[in-house]
């Protein structure tokens, strides 16, 4: 008898770890545990790793329509993270969506933009070497910005769209994003309230020209937020003091999914929360969105060998050397900044016909010391990221689906 209970109990053990996951709340902390070598430390650190993730299921009907199902690990909208380079993307949107509203002739995503330097803490643009005609664009920013992360580009964006702006647009499409400053430019709260006066010239003749544009009012953030015990000011003196992040950009993880949904699923989104976009735009966005920079000329990151495929893939593949088989294609947008890490994802195998949404973020500065570019990025970030992706993708390998997707339509050719 104590024999067959022994087996019985056994069996049971077995059956548990092998069985079938339930698809419920605990879905995505379920994955981790089945492979705790991997994710034992972010499982009980989740709150002092600041980890969150986002995993949604995407299921399609007989007529191809996608239908959503989502899971979260310890998402709370209330606890900040600082958002880093996640901004750029609805940043590019909001640059196309300009373009598209003003409807002025002869302008549009291709028209050179030369920026005025007319204010402090301002620079000025009027070439840029790294396109093929050697002058900037809201198109040639928009690919710079989605192939390798490009900060300067984003900031080009940032002038032409004005701080007021794109804060008010964002809020009336019901997004909880805040921008209130430039990329890797330490500027005070005056200056990234003033934007650069820009101009659109054609043949040296002014399509559009837009004024420095300011925004009046300084925006509240709705809490103070303020993070570890000291940091190191730009000018390297260490303060014994938390770090100070009430006027930093925000971009909670539920909202970076939403706008990655508006993006691929308009048909499926809330209609106020759709970007004004061209179907030749929304084309535009995803193919950089998944280009590898090997597959670009102009610029030529083909010849830096620092671009690898992964260079801004960090669900699956960060840190990998290799290819990534031809067969994936990851449209997503990272951000890598005082050492939190993030990745918002949309990913698809054409091979096995599996597509699914995966956002998630971890902080990697564990001495609570900010901006001394100490933090454990390739210790326990990208290693993090990778796993999670990997994890999630066998899951839905073995997802079985009652309809098979078809996804030509975001089957793209690169250059």
């Amino acid at each position: 008898m104590k024999n067959f209970l022994t087996v019985l109990i056994m069996g049971s053990l077995v059956a548990a770890c092998s069985g079938r996951l339930k698809e419920n709340q605990f879905l995505v902390e379920n994955l981790m545990k089945k492979h705790p070598r991997k994710f034992k430390r972010a499982i009980k650190g989740k709150d002092t790793l600041g980890i969150k993730i986002l995993y949604t299921q995407i299921n399609r009907d007989s007529v191809n329509a996608p239908h959503f199902r989502s899971f979260y690990f310890n998402v709370d909208s209330t606890t900040y993270f600082y958002p880093a380079s996640t901004v750029k993307l609805p940043i590019a949107l909001l640059a196309l969506e300009k373009i598209n509203r003003l409807n002025v002739a002869g302008l549009d995503k291709h028209t050179p933009m030369f920026n005025d330097s007319v204010y402090s803490g301002q620079l000025f643009a009027r070439e840029d070497s790294t396109s093929e005609n050697g002058l900037p664009s809201v198109a040639h920013y928009i690919k710079k910005i989605l192939l390798v992360s490009d900060n300067d580009a984003a900031n080009r964006l940032y002038e032409f769209l004005g701080q007021k702006e794109t804060n008010e647009s964002l809020k009336n499409k019901g997004y909880n994003i805040r921008i209130l400053h430039r990329l890797d430019r330490p500027l005070t709260p005056d200056q990234n309230r003033h934007t650069e006066a820009v101009r659109f010239v054609q043949h040296d003749s002014l399509v559009y020209g837009q004024p420095m544009l300011v925004n009046p009012d300084s925006i509240r953030p709705p809490r103070k937020v303020l993070k570890g015990y000291a940091y190191v000011t730009n000018d390297n003196k260490f303060v014994r003091k938390p770090f100070d992040f009430t006027y930093k950009n925000s971009n909670p993880l539920q909202d970076q999914q939403e706008v990655l949904k508006a993006v691929f699923f308009p048909q499926s989104t809330n209609p106020k929360k759709i970007f004004n976009l061209t179907e030749e735009d929304r084309q535009l966005v995803m193919r950089y969105m998944s280009q590898w920079p090997r597959e670009t000329k102009y610029p030529a990151y083909f010849k830096n060998s620092i671009y690898t495929d992964a260079y801004v893939k960090y669900l699956m593949f960060a840190e990998r050397k290799k290819p990534i088989p031809p067969h994936i294609r990851i449209f997503n947008k990272i951000g890598c900044a005082y050492g939190f890490l993030i990745d918002n994802a949309y990913i698809v195998d054409f091979k096995n016909k599996v597509e699914f949404m995966l956002s998630a973020v971890i902080n990697t500065n564990t001495d609570g010391i900010y901006n001394d570019g100490k933090y454990e990025e390739h210790k326990i970030g990208f290693p993090f990221l990778r796993n999670l992706g990997k994890v999630v993708y066998r899951y839905e390998l073995k997802r079985k689906r009652k309809i098979v997707p078809d996804l030509s339509s975001v089957k793209i050719k690169y250059e």
